[in-house]
């Protein structure tokens, strides 16, 4: 649920009814956070091309690395778990996420991988903290210019989506009880999930 009340699935309208019939069709239900962002859909059709563009251009599985990464440093247990559950269904399975959650130096990642998830918590803790070397060390694990520049995209991004959730009092969707314990265990790193 939210802080502020939402619209209820039966009394919305033009774009805000879209939302919602967009997520019943997508994922079966609909989102505490298309609840919140249907008091505003001009912000939220933004922030899905946004996010659209930065996805697109650095790949699903980096992308979703340096998302989870900075949504955990954000304490952001809805977007830790939105993420995680990607990470797991498509790319890592239970077992690897989990050792990435725990210590991903020495999880199986690949070093390109762990100096990503490094840098996008390095840009939602303290970007001013960044220097020519952290740069420097992403750049010798291979990454371009624009390669780099995606991993702080995604990672800046985050900071806003996961911000207004928080601040809104936004819980994850109870789908999220259907995780493995350990892994909702290691994904909540702020709010609760909602009640089943």
């Amino acid at each position: 649920m939210t802080f502020i009340e939402t619209i209820n699935e039966e009394e919305a309208t033009g774009p805000a009814a879209e939302i919602y019939e967009a997520d019943l069709a997508d994922k079966g239900y609909v989102s505490n956070y298309s609840r919140l962002f249907a008091h505003r859909p001009a912000v939220y059709e933004a922030w899905a091309d946004l996010s659209r563009s930065i996805k697109m251009a650095m790949g699903l599985r980096r992308y979703e690395l340096a998302t989870l990464a900075a949504a955990r440093t954000l304490k952001s247990s809805y977007c830790s778990l939105a993420h995680g559950k990607v990470l797991r269904d498509e790319f890592l399975g239970t077992n690897e996420l989990v050792a990435v959650i725990d210590d991903r130096s020495t999880s199986e990642l690949p070093p390109d991988e762990v100096a990503i998830m490094d840098f996008a918590e390095k840009v939602v803790a303290d970007a001013t903290s960044i220097t020519a070397e952290d740069i420097e060390k992403l750049r010798e694990h291979g990454l371009g210019e624009a390669e780099i520049l995606d991993v702080a995209l995604a990672a800046a991004a985050r900071a806003f989506f996961s911000k207004v959730l928080d601040a809104m009092g936004a819980n994850p969707d109870s789908v999220y009880r259907e995780l493995e314990p350990e892994l909702q265990s290691l994904l909540t790193v702020g709010r609760p999930i909602a009640p089943g």
